[in-house]
């Protein structure tokens, strides 16, 4: 049953399990805090989140205080402000000055609190507690005890969510701090989301560390490509180039964590990558050319041959509009050629979030049209046609070549083939045999969605635009499909989506209404 209460004057009704704090927040109202975490169990040791309960004489801690009938509750009384400036100025006694230098600096909770609740003037006149400091707890993480607050956010995280136990708390009093077990290394799957969770900046990435002011930043929700899970992420850049991947809160895909595989995924973003288009030239050399002259050289290569003769060979890396395009090319332009999609290799798996599918459209892309990931059998299949002269012309859209098929088979088939066209994002082995090199943009640079494992449409935004040449493998469908003969006309991703959700069924829904948290594809009747 529901509770009805009063929050700072306004009436609101709770769930019967909620405490106050999970209350005020569903309600909109912020209660200041460091130790609660929606995720994880109720700590109450920050004391951070005070509030006056009326008619009881003491400040209560809201994060451990379940809802009541009746109850009235101030979050910001003059005694309970007077109360969290307490808590504050305990909390900041021994930490050291270190925002000028600190990663957290800009999105500290200690910073907030203090232009709220701070004093602006120290009354502590001994010497601070020293701690220690750059110490390596693992891979990626890195600890400065001196800034810890013991909100025991990241000892929690590994004891209940990971069950892996690196961390604890050892000795006592102002001697306290945060270390790993002897013998263990904080280097479980998920380690980095204890830098996402610590409130301060006492756990920070080696891989952020020191590379930009968060201030600088900017923010775009988006979704991780790395599995087929589709963590919802946030992307941080700057000036067209990516930071940090951080989970963004989704409790019916990823609650609000991601894998580090995920995480650190970025990278590739700015390596290997294919910003300009490429064709033979008559010298038989690869050379960069303008896109609309690949473009043209790619639909040459496809015009007036038998489509029997014409393979595709696509990895499930592209969104729903991408793939809904490439299956109308293959389908009613190009028909009867032979369409083969792999997923590559599987990766680790889990029974948290990690997926061994480690595309993020594999769901998606059969919805829109394309065939199920083959089995090795198909692509030795594929191979000897190719070996055979039966098949002339091979289109690869995000695919390693050299790994589909092996590098000395795929060397073989190179000098077989009438004509390979690449397109993808990175520069894939194998791309260098190309006639035609087509770049596409990469997920972090277009709009559009995927679907993950479980059916659950997810949106991808832009970030920035697409570098050099590259632009959204659809656009790129299309104006191939035009150059040989069919009329269509999308102007835009939410053109290609509106023809999606006319179409493919379980997926008729508005492209604004599957918003920042998704929308299952199977809800609709």
């Amino acid at each position: 049953m529901a509770k009805k209460l009063t929050i700072d004057g306004k009436e609101i009704t709770a769930r019967d399990d909620a405490t106050i704090i999970q209350a005020a927040h569903e309600a909109g109202i912020v209660i200041p805090h460091y130790c609660y975490h929606p995720k994880l169990s109720v700590a109450g040791n920050c004391r951070m989140c005070l509030i006056e309960l009326e008619g009881r004489p003491k400040l209560e801690i809201s994060c451990n205080t379940p809802v009541a009938d009746d109850m009235v509750v101030y979050t910001n009384s003059p005694k309970v402000v007077e109360g969290r400036r307490g808590v504050l100025e305990f909390l900041l006694i021994n930490h050291p000055l270190d925002c000028p230098i600190c990663d957290q600096a800009g999105e500290c909770g200690l910073q907030d609190y203090y232009m709220s609740y701070g004093l602006y003037q120290s009354r502590f006149q001994e010497e601070k507690v020293h701690g220690r400091k750059v110490v390596d707890f693992g891979p990626d993480v890195v600890f400065d005890s001196e800034r810890c607050i013991l909100c025991t956010r990241c000892v929690r995280f590994c004891d209940e969510v990971t069950h892996t136990n690196e961390l604890g708390i050892f000795e006592r009093g102002d001697t306290a701090q945060i270390a790993t077990f002897p013998g263990k290394q904080l280097d479980n799957p998920y380690a980095g989301n204890t830098v996402d969770i610590c409130p301060v900046g006492a756990l920070t990435s080696k891989d952020f560390r020191f590379k930009i002011r968060v201030w600088f930043l900017q923010e775009t929700p988006s979704v991780c490509p790395g599995c087929a899970r589709g963590c919802n992420t946030s992307v941080h850049h700057h000036d067209g180039r990516v930071y940090r991947l951080k989970p963004r809160r989704n409790d019916e895909v990823n609650d609000t964590w991601m894998c580090d595989a995920g995480r650190f995924g970025y990278k590739s973003l700015h390596e290997n990558r294919l910003l300009q288009a490429a064709m033979r030239n008559d010298e038989g050399e690869l050379a960069s050319a303008p896109m609309q002259e690949a473009l043209a050289s790619a639909a040459d290569l496809l015009r007036d041959r038998d489509p029997a003769a014409i393979a595709v060979l696509a990895a499930p890396q592209g969104t729903n509009e991408d793939c809904y395009l490439l299956a109308r090319l293959t389908a009613e332009v190009l028909p009867g050629c032979q369409v083969v999609v792999t997923a590559g290799e599987p990766g680790d798996e889990d029974d948290f979030l990690l997926r061994a599918d480690k595309n993020p459209n594999t769901r998606g892309a059969q919805d829109m049209g394309l065939p199920a990931p083959a089995s090795p059998d198909a692509l030795a299949d594929m191979a000897a046609a190719i070996e055979a002269g039966n098949i002339e012309v091979l289109v690869a859209v995000d695919v390693d070549l050299k790994a589909a098929f092996g590098a000395e088979t795929f060397a073989r088939l190179a000098e077989n083939l009438g004509g390979l066209i690449v397109q993808g994002s990175t520069a894939h082995p194998g791309c260098e045999a190309a006639q035609v090199l087509l770049p596409s943009a990469a997920y972090v640079e277009r709009h559009g969605t995927f679907t993950n494992f479980q059916g659950r449409i997810q949106r991808i935004n832009a970030a920035f635009a697409p570098p050099g040449a590259s632009q959204p493998a659809w656009r790129i469908y299309r104006r191939l499909a035009n150059l040989l003969g069919a009329d269509w006309n999308y102007p835009n991703h939410e053109a290609v989506w509106a023809d999606i959700a006319d179409t493919v069924p379980g997926y008729g829904v508005d492209y604004a209404a599957i918003g920042d948290q998704g929308y299952h594809a199977s809800s609709e009747s």
